[in-house]
């Protein structure tokens, strides 16, 4: 129940600001967590992304305001966020199809947005019958090359996941032939934090090796330190493998004793990957700190 916690703290931390400019940094550090993977966490178990949560329970505040109280739309307007009454409507109407003045005339409650209340029911809840077991022990460090890029996941309002990856490994792939002392049959997608107060993510398209050599042209070498990993089998189409990854996040991190240590993530793509096949199966590994 650790996430679950710490993904209520930061509800709450949202809830005593919904009148204050909220960054999405101060309610990962309320929560006690990196903006990853509060954000990971967050849009797994509740497949919204932070940032629109937040604009929802603004407006839920601001359709309370606009039925009880007899504040002006401008005033209920600026403590949701918005620079002028004009912009608010225009995202009100957008929203709801009535503007701020309907609503208020017609009193339409049933457009309430409720605050999310995590507990182990809501868990279970999530839990379609998935039955993922981990593989869990010490990985020893991995030495590897390959070409690096910066990328927004599937958790954020800036989600380019679609536009940075795929060219990445269609880039990769042909050159690793280029690539000296690498160890044949595995490749790797390595995705890691750029700071814990951003969502911005580093990911790299990466292939294991013996030992250091000549690097080619554009690539880089770098090592994932040993660490200790739960390792999930994706079967299935490649492209669905975030069903995967919302499930360790969303119920098995959410549900067990280990937390994740903040290291890398790893795609692991072994002889059973068939690239667009439903019979494919890859591996996903996070890191993890517990029994």
């Amino acid at each position: 129940m650790f996430y679950l916690h710490r993904i209520q703290r930061g509800i709450d931390f949202i809830e005593a600001h919904l009148d204050t400019d909220i960054a999405l940094s101060e309610v990962a550090q309320a929560a006690g967590l990196s903006q990853w993977h509060f954000q990971r966490i967050f849009k797994a178990l509740t497949n919204e992304t932070l940032k629109t949560y937040i604009r929802s329970r603004r407006f839920a505040k601001a359709l309370d305001q606009l039925l009880n109280t007899h504040l002006g739309i401008l005033d209920i307007a600026l403590a949701a966020g918005y620079d002028t009454q004009e912009s608010f409507t225009r995202a009100f109407k957008a929203c709801f199809e009535l503007t701020p003045n309907q609503y208020r005339k017609f009193g339409r409650r049933s457009l309430f947005v409720k605050k999310i209340q995590f507990d182990e029911d809501y868990l279970r809840q999530l839990d379609r019958n998935l039955s993922l077991t981990p593989d869990i022990r010490e990985r020893p460090p991995l030495q590897l090359v390959g070409l690096a890029t910066h990328f927004y996941g599937a958790d954020s309002d800036k989600d380019n996941l679609g536009q940075k990856l795929p060219p990445l490994w269609a880039s990769f792939m042909p050159r690793l032939a280029e690539i000296p002392h690498r160890v044949p049959g595995v490749c790797y997608g390595v995705v890691s934090q750029t700071a814990s107060t951003s969502d911005l993510l580093l990911y790299h398209a990466a292939i294991e090796v013996s030992q250091a050599g000549a690097l080619p042209e554009g690539m880089v070498h770098f090592e994932v330190p040993a660490s200790r990993y739960a390792t999930f089998e994706h079967r299935g189409a490649p492209e669905n493998v975030n069903h995967t990854v919302n499930y360790i996040y969303a119920n098995w991190l959410a549900g067990a004793e280990q937390r994740h240590s903040g290291g890398a993530d790893l795609e692991i793509y072994g002889p059973g990957y068939q690239g667009g096949s439903d019979a494919s199966v890859m591996h996903y590994a996070v890191p993890v700190l517990g029994d």
